[in-house]
């Protein structure tokens, strides 16, 4: 189990994380979205030891990650900005992951290597930005690691090929109980793929949910009566947004729909359609409650 406690990190001009607290389970696939800026990147830096944390702590399995050789030899990271030795070859590149990663599978980098169309005896420099984003993903899923970090990992890939390493990182994690986090910009990207979602914005945890609830919890109605009405109406209806144009309004409501909508159409409304949420609605609404402004791709 990752565990993250009052976590800060600051820099000279800025604080990047301000008291992050966050339990990701094993056997977990934990997407985190936000905008540029809003401590993606420095979150996963901390959990695999590139930075120390300024404050509070983060540990896997009970142990802090920080100089704990033991426990980065179980964790794979694949970062925004990716590095290969110069001139190297995929062929070169797991060799120096088989010297690092005990468990490294030789015969799992081979066939991911194959199924992808990728050259291992040509230099990695030569591929496109993609084709370098899939060589990363294959030498980290090879090392077979406990927890496997991406940022942005789909930034540069078709949608047939980010179809598919979705597939493999969910595989993975099902095959071995591993737990992994995804860091994207678009919501999209991780809502089918996804156990738990969390929205960081300015270094701070906006909101973390199973994906499940954040998909029944909340859900949109559009309402119309034929006389002069405001939001009082609804006193007993409790929203988190409401938005009236002319005689027809649109909100989003939490609680029981059933009761809900029981309770609505006993003002005997012209219109009454109850809508879904999707995530991104949900997140949109979520921080508008908070007094965030920010959109999400």
């Amino acid at each position: 189990m990752i565990k993250a406690e009052n976590l800060t990190k600051k820099f000279e001009d800025f604080t990047a994380l301000e008291s992050i607290s966050c339990s990701i389970a094993d056997g977990c696939i934990y997407g985190m979205v936000g905008s540029n800026g809003a401590g993606k990147s420095t979150f996963l830096r901390i959990i695999t030891g590139v930075y120390k944390a300024d404050g509070g702590s983060v540990t896997i399995d009970g142990e802090n990650v920080w100089e704990n050789p033991a426990i980065k030899k179980r964790i794979a990271y694949v970062p925004d900005e990716l590095y290969f030795l110069p001139g190297a070859t995929m062929n070169r590149m797991a060799d120096l992951y088989r010297s690092v990663y005990p468990k490294f599978d030789r015969d799992k980098f081979k066939k991911l290597t194959a199924n992808l169309g990728l050259d291992p005896k040509k230099s990695i420099g030569t591929f496109s930005k993609g084709m370098k984003r899939q060589a990363a993903t294959v030498l980290a899923l090879a090392t077979c690691p406990d927890y496997i970090f991406f940022d942005e990992t789909f930034d540069g890939l078709d949608p047939v090929m980010r179809n598919y390493v979705k597939s493999l990182i969910c595989q993975d994690v099902i095959d071995r109980n591993a737990s992994a986090i995804i860091t994207s910009h678009s919501l999209r990207e991780l809502e089918d793929t996804c156990d738990q979602l969390a929205l960081l914005h300015k270094g701070g945890l906006v909101l973390e949910s199973d994906v499940q609830n954040l998909k029944t919890a909340q859900f949109k109605v559009q309402i119309a009566f034929p006389y002069d009405y405001d939001q009082s109406l609804f006193k007993d209806i409790q929203m988190t947004h409401f938005v009236k144009h002319g005689s027809v309004s649109n909100m989003i409501v939490k609680g029981d729909r059933d009761e809900t909508v029981e309770r609505l159409r006993a003002l005997a409304p012209i219109i009454l359609d109850v809508l879904p949420l999707s995530l991104e609605e949900v997140f949109t609404y979520e921080m508008e409650t908070l007094g965030y402004t920010f959109n999400i791709d």
